[in-house]
């Protein structure tokens, strides 16, 4: 019996294997990006955050202009630090180690539709705040106003007194625990568990 080998082109043959295998490192590292921007962006609207958060999750692939086996992609947040707190839970204290002072709805809005500061809310209303400490719950500050009919307090027009009332304007904590609403983790750990499958299948149908 008379055996024979021939190898006519082993070079094309790596070659040509080398580039399945870079395509599909790169086609299942993007698609592993991009399936884990989406699962971000359902949690956290999915955890009633709203879409204007979830569109800040982002994702890239790199090398961009060409497939790599060392292909890599990139998830992130722009808007880090609210992501990061609504991922973890933290203690949040104020940062003079006082109070977190917390508008009710009776504050309204200030400036650019942000809450208001007590010193910004008293020059835009004319009234003054007075401090109501209290042993359950959180203590306040309090206006001798009235309530529109939006539920803002303002000042009282009537020279009676008629429909005065204290409105409290602002809670008054020393700290407060964010409650854990994403996972974001679980998310991450199940795209890199996947990956393995992606590429490989990937690969047996780039050679076919």
């Amino acid at each position: 019996m008379k055996l024979k080998l021939e190898i006519t082109d082993i070079a094309r043959l790596m070659q040509a294997e080398i580039a399945a295998g870079e395509k599909a490192v790169s086609v299942a590292i993007k698609d592993a990006g991009t399936g884990l921007k989406s699962a971000w962006r359902a949690q956290i609207t999915g955890a009633s955050l709203g879409q204007r958060l979830a569109r800040t999750i982002r994702s890239e692939t790199y090398p961009k202009a060409r497939p790599s086996l060392n292909a890599a992609a990139l998830v992130w947040s722009k808007a880090p630090v609210i992501i990061s707190a609504h991922d973890t839970g933290p203690l949040i204290r104020s940062r003079g180690g006082l109070w977190l002072v917390i508008p009710t709805e009776a504050a309204g809005k200030g400036r650019g539709g942000k809450r208001p500061t007590p010193r910004e809310w008293e020059a835009r209303t004319g009234l003054t705040l007075r401090f109501i400490p209290r042993r359950n719950g959180p203590s306040l500050l309090v206006a001798e106003g009235r309530l529109n009919t939006k539920g803002r307090a303002v000042a009282s027009r009537s020279k009676t007194g008629r429909g005065l009332t204290s409105v409290p304007i602002f809670l008054m904590i020393r700290q407060v625990r964010l409650r854990k609403r994403l996972d974001l983790a679980r998310d991450a750990e199940r795209a890199v568990n996947g990956l393995p499958g992606r590429i490989v299948a990937g690969w047996v149908d780039g050679k076919a």
